[in-house]
């Protein structure tokens, strides 16, 4: 327990380190309901912010679109990369610069030689970086983010959007240094629409702390990526979370967002109509661009209603194969389930370790029902009988709101549990989604390479939806288990893509995707990225070296 403690402060202590000793007093948000307009204070909201972005290739004097990033020396993320380690060279730093910025950001900046390290080694990932960033700051608003990338861009120096660190493909390296933004001080609440239900919000909040405040006015906003998580990374790694079989994906859930551009202009994505036919869908563009094409300064949430009752359920299964059909079988029902979770008999051995729990250590679904008390209730006895048609057993199911939320809760540690269990390992993710006719067979596939593996590993699947992870833990100074650790990773990227799915379902692309990108998307498809990139960055200033392979040329 005290192993499961430690490693679950590691999450919180990045994010504390930083904001503990800077307080924002903004206005209190405005609220509109049953048109009329009120003012609310929210409760303290501390957000922990998923990181946006962070740089891995070397930003040129003049940026010449016709060169790869490879023929500079670029190999990071390449087809066949196998390097964690992204390595930068780091320019004196425009002491001209230094002086700008002190103007616009005052003391919420920062040369600290500590708070620079953490922000530019992730908290929860096996990749590094060889430098860190040279300036941390701190905007406080809108006006400000636009002056500070501007500055930034004329200077020619590298920006990296940040938030909590929780993002685990490399997203918050700086192999190049440059200006670290961390977005911690816009974490407000700015309007309220409950008629609408709508709220905009700035990118610093956590959702877990943008859902306490709508809960008084009987809404919440419907992902659940893990603790920590901000809505501007949320965005900007197109994430989703246990919920998204019920409520679909993050950009299934922003209405609009505002975003600062390489070259300081802030732009608005769309209006705040629940649909629109009018123009091109700059929203869904800047969505899951994580930094490398803005930095999301704003964002306009489509809210739900809180359920009015629920059920929670989970049983055991002999296979993972098995625990998947059924999960498969759920959804062809038409059952409208919120949830479907799967966990392995390692995870949950894993769990057991950490909770001090004695559940059985066997492959595991966990389901929650939503709707009328007598609905919900109906649905459990449904996926009852799939269960017991499919070798299922020990049908077990809560209502009560505390044992529901104690159930969640394991579920949501779960990778700090697998810390707890192994606490001196790293863990490798891995994050395929494919076709929901395909999962049980890539599942089964994958277990048995796992199983067979001198590696510790777990399996966590969002099952209702295709999507699963794997937690590979590993010693990352033994080559021979980082050897692996990859070949593993490897193995289920490619059974996926062959399965016509992707190698990220919701964690991002970051510096350890890129290589399989091109397998999967195709390189025009890459090189239509690119030349967009090169529009709107053209001094590749943002994020440089995320998201699009560096061999990939135009």
């Amino acid at each position: 327990m005290s192993n499961f403690s430690s490693w679950f402060s590691r999450l919180r202590s990045s994010s504390r380190y930083f904001y503990c000793y800077r307080t924002l007093h903004k206005d209190a948000p405005t609220v509109f309901t049953n048109h009329r307009t009120r003012n609310a204070w929210s409760t303290s909201l501390v957000p922990l912010a998923l990181a946006l972005s962070a740089g891995s290739l070397a930003l040129q004097p003049h940026f010449n679109p016709s060169l790869c990033d490879s023929d500079r020396g670029v190999s990071v993320g390449g087809k066949g990369s196998t390097q964690y380690v992204v390595k930068g060279s780091q320019k004196e730093f425009p002491r001209e610069l230094l002086e700008e910025l002190k103007t616009v950001c005052q003391d919420n900046m920062s040369l600290d030689y500590d708070e620079r390290y953490i922000h530019g080694k992730p908290q929860n990932s096996f990749h590094k970086a060889v430098n860190i960033p040279d300036v941390i700051v701190y905007p406080r608003s809108e006006e400000e983010v636009s002056k500070i990338v501007k500055l930034c861009n004329s200077h020619k120096v590298p920006i990296v959007p940040y938030g909590g660190a929780t993002s685990i493909e490399g997203h918050t390296l700086t192999p190049h240094g440059g200006v670290c933004i961390d977005m911690s001080l816009m974490k407000g609440v700015k309007v309220l629409h409950v008629d609408d239900m709508d709220v905009v919000v700035e990118p610093g909040i956590g959702w877990m702390e943008l859902n306490e405040y709508l809960e008084p006015y009987g809404l919440f906003f419907p992902l659940d990526p893990g603790p920590g998580a901000s809505i501007g990374g949320m965005c900007a790694t197109r994430c989703s979370g246990s919920l998204a079989v019920r409520y679909g994906t993050m950009r299934d859930n922003v209405i609009s967002l505002k975003v600062v551009l390489a070259n300081g202009d802030i732009v608005k994505t769309a209006s705040r109509a629940r649909k629109s036919a009018a123009g091109y869908d700059l929203t869904r563009l800047m969505i899951g661009s994580e930094g490398t094409l803005g930095v999301i300064t704003e964002a306009t949430l489509r809210l739900q209603k809180i359920p009015q009752y629920s059920v929670v359920a989970m049983c055991n299964f002999p296979s993972v194969k098995d625990a998947a059909d059924v999960a498969i079988a759920t959804m062809m029902s038409g059952i409208q389930v919120s949830r479907v979770e799967l966990l392995d008999e390692v995870q949950v051995k894993a769990i057991n370790i950490a909770n001090g729990k004695n559940l059985p250590e066997c492959p595991t679904l966990m389901f929650e029902f939503i709707g009328t008390e007598a609905y919900a209730r109906e649905q459990t006895q449904i996926v009852r009988k799939l269960v017991s048609e499919h070798n299922g057993s020990d049908f077990l199911f809560a209502e009560e709101p505390e044992a529901k939320k104690e159930l969640w809760k394991v579920r949501k540690e779960a990778l700090w549990a697998c810390f707890a269990m192994e606490p001196s390992l790293e863990a490798m993710i891995s994050d395929v989604c494919v076709p929901l006719s395909h999962l049980a067979d890539l599942i089964s596939r994958s277990k048995k390479e796992l199983d067979a593996s001198p590696l510790v590993c777990t399996v966590i699947a969002h099952a209702g939806d295709g999507n699963f992870h794997t937690v590979i833990l590993f010693d990352p100074n033994q080559e021979e288990q980082q050897r692996e650790a990859e070949r593993l990773n490897q193995f289920m990227v490619h059974a996926a893509l062959s399965l016509e799915g992707t190698c990220t379902g919701e964690h991002g692309v970051g510096t350890g995707k890129m290589k399989y990108l091109e397998e999967e998307l195709g390189v025009e498809a890459l090189r239509t990225m690119k030349k967009i990139k090169e529009v709107l960055d053209p001094n590749n200033i943002m994020n440089p070296g995320k998201l699009i392979p560096p061999h990939i040329c135009f």
